[in-house]
């Protein structure tokens, strides 16, 4: 008998089994008829429970578990997702033939396909009683990032920075876009209400009058933090031998001297303009250098110009020509790469990069700049410099090469109208106190605060709800203000607190979607969420609540309009940082001293994020096969993402497309710097880890815990053993071998990628009795490792497919196109809707794959193939 607590099976008896050939689509077309309100029938015990006895039980029971599976334990009630998602994995284990392993008896196949067709029939009847009852989806508030975007957006406010101020949003069938990881306790409901009141406060105008937008020039050689750097001291000594007081492109041993002062200043404003700053490493500790002489009095956009040019400084002493001369320098040689930051509070954003250029040049940047931003420039080709006795890794004997920064000129903050848009939104036309009397009563005045607070509210409430509301909700709120002012608030706060609280209400902080087919306004958030990861605007919202979105056809146009809108980089990234968990790529940091030559090298670490990026983003725009996912004939590089991949060179700091050469080893994400970083542990590699990565995300099949107590393999950075040696002799124990023969295969491929993907046909290791391989790091110390073992990349996939190195195993993974189609709209399923696709959705899936298989399964097709189903448009 089978109970809601487990199965019995111990009466159960074995038959003679034979090898498998099963088509799902048979089941489910059978289970299709069944009607949408009906109730699942009971689980057929009489059908399913015997054959389990006979050729499951054996290893997968309480005792055994084999691949974490007890089918002793496991309920029968499939209205419960987890154990639904369980016989699943039963059912695909036969119908692959993946289960019972060979060395048993293998079931007949008359009764494996009676097994499969009655399993399949109370799987599919179950998701569909769920569908009518509770919805695909469970109910989730927005995660951090949709928060963000929605209030920025909502406030006409890019400039706000929230989502740090939120915890981290639990993550679900791989993405933070899943009601079951998206809690709300009375933690994230403090954070929520405290990030909510900042921005409101953030956008409410300090009085009647705009902020000056001032244009102001901060000259390098009159700001504090530059000018320290010149001049010795015991906590300096580093500084000086790389800071550079140069007019022009000529050096100035007098001001280094102290006989001529740091800066002529305003009196000679000829001279002035050619005073510079140079450096010859990039903005590190103990050389880190910034603008300091500006920090941005209030938030919003502003324009930088930064004047600078790169120089070439004589060599030192012959024995010592990496110190480069500071009396002695020249015109450069080449362009560098520079990168500005902000950093306020100690976070630190990139806000552009450009190519400074041996003839001096404005470089202009519009950037949005929060309350309390310096400016950081690193020209971030140049070493990092780190004690001791560091040598700079691009001097020659004729010199090394430089930046001289001569000024950094400010506009703003611009403002195209004031009030601005989100203080207009708060108190429409409401006038401002006077001055002497703003403290006692706040910055806006009301004559009759319960109307105008009615009025507000409303206003507010139908630009931040994404749905009909009524008189009574808002009624509530005004509670809020009323309470508030009685309890002594002036009226700006008291109305900061009603918004509060709408901002932190469900019908704001929730996706609200009824059960069944979704109405407009709940498929115009459904749409914009999933393509811009922020709310609907005035063209969707429009279409959503006149229920034009409701067709089809206009569905589908509305999403290719969001696609082409410069809005659905947030998709492309936020689909990315979880699918490939980009979000990961600072997580491990390069060994200084196996992998010294990317230690500290930020550039490389945002090129490779940026190809990646820009990699999946062609693939939309061209609407590219899916198969382009594992290999493709063109990728991203700028200058340093070429010269690590070793493709012919490119120049300047900027990202292009290239075609790559026809033997190269790149193109498909595999084979891409950030996966294969955020893939690694930064000091070693794991075929293992790697595996799983592959196994996982790119074909989309389960990969069990391990059992526990197993213990980790851990690599030899001796280089006195290969890791394939010490996963041979890991796999000497059965319970570990069946599945690292699916597991490590691809893992294997991808070995002749070091931590951060550059190629390697040898192990490094560390033995102080063994020659280093020379050369300098970026940070400025010598190469301390050895080339080791040299590295094995061949395996064979389980079920057939030998290969020798990842370009063989890229041919047999593009083979099967559907399958990497079907896995990449399975992760568009779930990060559009908001939940996993379940056992009766595979047909809704397989309907996805024949509209997209005429093109290839072009990327674009699928979401909008997505985007049609009736999985994105029920909830």
């Amino acid at each position: 008998m089978a109970t809601r607590r487990g199965i019995h099976l111990n009466s159960m008896s074995a038959r003679q089994p034979s090898r498998l050939s099963f088509y799902l689509a048979a089941g489910i077309g059978l289970a299709m008829g069944l009607q949408a309100d009906a109730a699942p029938p009971p689980f057929p015990e009489a059908k399913l429970l015997p054959f389990v006895g006979r050729h499951c039980v054996d290893c997968h029971d309480g005792a055994m578990r084999r691949g974490d599976l007890d089918l002793e334990a496991l309920s029968t009630d499939l209205g419960e997702p987890a154990t639904a998602a369980r016989w699943a994995r039963v059912h695909d284990m036969l119908a692959t033939g993946e289960m019972p392993p060979k060395k048993k008896r293998r079931p007949d196949a008359n009764e494996a396909r009676d097994f499969l067709e009655n399993l399949s029939d109370s799987l599919v009847a179950a998701d569909r009683f769920r569908d009518s009852t509770e919805g695909r989806a469970t109910w989730r508030r927005l995660n951090r990032h949709e928060y963000e975007n929605t209030v920025r957006e909502l406030l006409g406010a890019p400039w706000l920075q929230l989502k740090d101020m939120l915890p981290e949003d639990g993550e679900a069938h791989r993405f933070n876009k899943t009601g079951e990881a998206l809690d709300i306790s009375h933690i994230q409901m403090s954070r929520y209400l405290h990030a909510a009141d900042a921005a409101l406060r953030a956008v409410v105008a300090a009085g009647p009058v705009p902020p000056v937008a001032e244009v102001r020039r901060h000259y390098a050689r009159e700001q504090p933090h530059m000018v320290g750097k010149m001049k010795f001291n015991p906590f300096n000594r580093a500084s000086v031998r790389a800071t550079f007081p140069m007019l022009g492109t000529k050096a100035q041993p007098e001001v280094i001297a102290g006989k001529q002062p740091v800066s002529v200043g305003g009196a000679d404003p000829e001279t002035r303009a050619l005073e510079a700053f140079g450096v010859v490493s990039g903005n590190y500790q103990p050389i880190n250098v910034r603008f300091d002489g500006f920090k941005a009095r209030i938030a919003g956009r502003y324009k930088l110009r930064l004047m600078a040019q790169t120089f070439w400084a004589g060599p030192g002493p012959e024995e010592r020509y990496w110190v480069a001369d500071r009396n002695h320098t020249f015109r450069g040689r080449r362009d560098e790469p520079m990168t500005l930051y902000a950093e306020a509070d100690g976070m630190q954003r990139k806000l552009g990069s450009f190519d400074v250029t041996p003839e001096p040049e404005i470089h202009e940047l519009d950037v949005l700049l929060i309350e309390g931003d310096v400016i950081f420039p690193d020209p971030a080709r140049l070493f990092r410099s780190r004690p001791p006795n560091f040598r700079n890794p691009l001097a020659t004997p004729e010199g090394s090469p430089g930046v001289a920064y001569r000024w950094l000129e400010v506009e703003g903050p611009i403002f195209d109208e004031w009030p601005a848009a989100g203080h207009r939104l708060l108190f429409g036309d409401l006038p401002f106190h006077p001055e002497e009397k703003a403290a006692e009563l706040g910055r806006i005045a009301s004559s009759d605060p319960e109307s105008d607070a009615r009025r507000l509210l409303g206003n507010f409430m139908r630009k931040a709800y994404r749905r009909d509301f009524s008189e009574a909700d808002v009624d509530r709120f005004r509670a809020v203000v009323t309470g508030a002012m009685e309890s002594g608030s002036h009226f700006t706060d008291a109305m900061i607190a009603g918004y509060t609280a709408v901002l932190c209400s469900p019908g704001f902080l929730s996706l609200e979607e009824p059960v069944g087919e979704l109405d407009g306004p709940a498929l115009a958030s459904r749409l914009s969420y999933f393509l811009w990861n922020s709310p609907p605007d005035e063209t969707l919202r429009e279409l959503g609540n006149s229920g034009a979105l409701e067709d089809p056809e206009i569905l589908s146009a509305q999403a290719a309009r969001l696609l082409d809108d410069p809005k659905s980089e947030r998709f492309v990234n936020a689909f990315l940082d979880y699918w490939l968990d980009l979000r990961n790529i600072h997580g491990t940091t390069p060994d200084a001293v196996l992998y010294p030559d990317y230690y500290l090298d930020d550039l490389l670490t945002e090129s490779a994020v940026d190809e990646t990026r820009l990699f999946f983003a062609e693939l939309i725009r061209e609407d590219l096969p899916a198969r382009s996912v594992a290999d493709a004939g063109f990728t991203f590089v700028n200058e340093r993402l070429a010269e690590h991949y070793d493709l012919p060179p490119v120049k300047g700091v900027a990202m292009r497309r290239v075609e790559l050469p026809e033997d190269s080893p790149r193109g498909g994400l595999l084979t891409q710097a950030s996966v294969l970083k955020v893939t690694a542990n930064g000091t070693t590699t794991s075929p293992v880890l790697r595996g799983v990565w592959v196994i996982e995300r790119i074909l989309d099949e389960h990969t069990p815990p391990p059992p526990p107590g197993t213990p980790a393999v851990e690599p030899d950075i001796r280089g006195a053993a290969t890791i394939r040696e010490q996963l041979d002799l890991h796999r000497e124990s059965a319970s570990c071998a069946s599945c690292h023969l699916k597991i490590d295969p691809p893992g294997f491929a991808l070995e002749n990628f070091d931590i951060f993907g550059g190629w390697r046909d040898r192990y490094r290791g560390l033995d102080d009795a063994k020659p280093p391989v020379p050369g300098i790091g970026k940070n400025g110390q010598p190469f301390t490792f050895h080339e080791a073992l040299p590295v094995d990349a061949s395996g064979e996939m389980r079920g057939g497919g030998a290969f020798h190195d990842i370009r063989e195993l890229k041919r047999l993974l593009v083979a099967d196109e559907r399958r990497l189609a079907r896995n990449l709209a399975k992760h568009f399923i779930v990060y559009a809707t908001g939940a996993p696709v379940r056992f009766g959705d595979r047909a809704a899936l397989e309907r996805i794959l024949d509209e997209t298989s005429a093109n290839g399964y072009g990327v674009r097709s699928l979401i909008h193939g997505v985007v049609r189903s009736d999985l994105f448009r029920h909830k």
